[in-house]
């Protein structure tokens, strides 16, 4: 298929071309890597027909449509926030001061959103519930792929010039459909060695297998990317070709909190071009970029944030760049969704790649998704164009605020429940290369200036983005460790049955945590039952690793589990 191929069915988001360095923006046809199923997808032909459709005076008997008085829906009205709900810097005047404002504030302002089932005037572009509820293109509602198409260009800013955007419901959707456009059985995807495991359910099912990439504090590690794929043996990977698919998760990485940097980016989009891989961006936490984690006995008062242009252009300025901005051959899908910005059960996000590989996915969504929930669509269209570009991103910058504080709590509890302290001595610490280090102690046991690295309880790296922290307990200070190596286990197995026992005391005591074998990609198949899990099977991803999110618990709960781990961890040892 012709790289060029124009997009037929969404608007084109010509940016202009723009320079990277030595580099210009130079699409190149990428259609060798569509999949067989993908190459095999003839577009709808009912579904070819809607744009006939929308003609003004068309009388249309072609479709099986219900007609629109039959929709017992006759208006739908929400009450919604406003763009400045949250403060940008907001005062802890109490450690649940915001949290009020989340919940309880008398004070808090909404707006009232109404969506009639006609629009006035006839506008068929209009957000409205004939068409919103309406059988409809793959594409999404008219007014919601402009305001997209308008926000990546805002934010985003690729330097491909013929860079388009497709609607999904949601990234687990949308990755579901990248595989199957671009895999075929027997096949692997590269992937860090921890990450989100719905993400390797996805691509289980149709035999596409997970190989593993080294991780550091930024993430994956570009080097052992090069090395992985230029060491490549066919024959000793049982027969599997080598991959031309990487899936990412570079912005607060589930499960590990670690995030990109341009350079890092620029580095991996380089092999990536040696080796001829396309990019999954699955980048759902981009705007949880809350910056470097500052202990609150440090914190001094933060000034008042500003509104205004400046302002805005400031907040986009801040964060990482998107693979967008480093990508002049068009190899990159990116995912977005409006999961964690407005609601998970939206089921809303898009797509932004070159028009190709988009005319090809939503040649996967008009026989399976279609377009996503009308009621989703029309309600989010209205909030966002409502607010408008600016009152949007103003709704980002204090969503950010807000996990910031977060994730500073979730950080002061651990410093309040053990001494913590900066070493990047340890060794024997499997830490993130080159990154500050926390490694704890019992509160109050360490008196000399460093620590002894033989009486280490766990270490952290403080996530600079995301929903999550990523705790390595030092289970090899265990004092059964040495025993269980030495009766014949593997390290891998003793550390593994070591941490199942710390897991399964946290649960018992009502504290549930992500446990690290649930992200690990060994290739071994995903499969937890109910929970009787054995490690001598999947004993990879199982050395002390845990993930814990601080999105959803309050302050109090935060503090009472840090208290329980803080217990337990300390028996554990003993």
């Amino acid at each position: 298929m012709d790289a060029a191929y124009a997009f037929p069915d969404a608007p084109v988001t010509h940016i202009g071309v723009r320079s990277l360095g030595d580099k210009e923006s130079t699409p190149i046809d990428l259609s060798h890597h569509l999949s067989d199923m993908s190459n095999a997808r003839i577009a709808s032909p009912l579904k070819a027909l809607m744009k006939y459709m929308a003609q003004p005076g068309m009388i249309s008997m072609s479709g099986g449509l219900p007609h629109e008085s039959y929709f017992p829906f006759e208006e739908i009205s929400a009450q919604t926030a406003v763009p400045d709900t949250f403060s940008l810097t907001p005062e802890e005047k109490s450690s649940f001061s915001w949290l009020w404002n989340l919940f309880g504030a008398p004070t808090r302002k909404t707006k009232e959103v109404t969506i009639p089932k006609r629009a006035a005037g006839g506008d068929m572009e209009a957000v409205q519930l004939a068409t919103a509820l309406q059988y409809g293109q793959a594409t999404g509602l008219p007014l919601l792929q402009k305001f997209i198409n308008e926000f990546v260009q805002r934010v985003y800013r690729p330097i491909n010039p013929l860079t388009t955007t497709l609607v999904h419901v949601g990234n687990t959707d949308g990755w579901a459909k990248a595989v199957l456009t671009l895999c075929n059985h027997g096949e692997g995807i590269l992937v860090e060695e921890y990450t989100y495991p719905s993400a390797i359910a996805s691509a289980w099912p149709i035999g596409v297998r997970p190989v593993p990439v080294k991780m550091d504090s930024e993430g994956m590690l570009a080097n052992d990317l090069d090395h992985v794929l230029s060491g490549w043996d066919v024959e000793a990977r049982g027969g599997m070709k080598k991959p031309h698919v990487m899936y990412t998760v570079p912005v607060g990485q589930n499960p590990c909190g670690t995030t990109m940097s341009e350079k890092r980016k620029k580095e991996i989009y380089a092999v990536c071009v040696k080796h001829d891989v396309i990019i999954v961006e699955d980048d759902p936490y981009y705007f949880l970029q809350c910056g470097t984690y500052v202990p609150k006995a440090q914190r001094t008062t933060a000034k008042v944030a500003k509104d205004g242009k400046d302002a805005e252009e400031a907040f986009i300025q801040s964060l990482a760049p998107s693979y967008l901005r480093v990508d002049y051959q068009g190899r990159v899908i990116r995912l977005d969704t409006f999961s964690k910005t407005i609601a998970p059960g939206s089921r809303l996000g898009f797509f932004t790649c070159n028009p190709m590989f988009a005319e090809r996915l939503l040649r996967a969504g008009e026989t399976s998704t279609q377009a996503p929930c009308g009621f989703g669509q029309a309600l989010i269209t209205s909030l966002l164009n409502g607010w408008g570009m600016s009152g949007w991103i103003r709704w980002l910058r204090g969503i950010r605020a807000q996990y910031t504080m977060r994730r500073d709590m979730c950080m002061d509890a651990l410093y309040n429940h053990f001494d913590l302290r900066e070493d990047l001595r340890a060794s024997s610490i499997r830490a993130w290369d080159g990154a500050p280090v926390l490694v704890a102690h019992k509160k109050g046991a360490v008196a000399q200036e460093k620590y002894d690295s033989t009486t280490s309880l766990f270490s952290i790296v403080p996530p600079v983005a995301g929903m999550f922290l990523w705790i390595q307990v030092h289970v090899y200070n265990h004092p059964a460790y040495d025993d269980l190596v030495r009766s014949g286990m593997s390290e891998s197995l003793a550390s593994a049955t070591l941490t199942f026992r710390l897991w399964k005391k946290l649960v018992d005591n009502k504290v549930l945590w992500s446990p690290g074998w649930f992200f690990a990609t060994d290739g071994v198949q995903p499969d937890i039952g109910e929970m009787g899990f054995n490690p001598a099977v999947k004993a990879k991803g199982m050395e002390g690793c845990f993930r814990v999110a601080y999105s959803s618990a309050s302050p109090e709960e935060m503090n009472k589990a840090m208290d329980v781990f803080a217990k337990q961890v300390v028996k554990f040892f003993e």
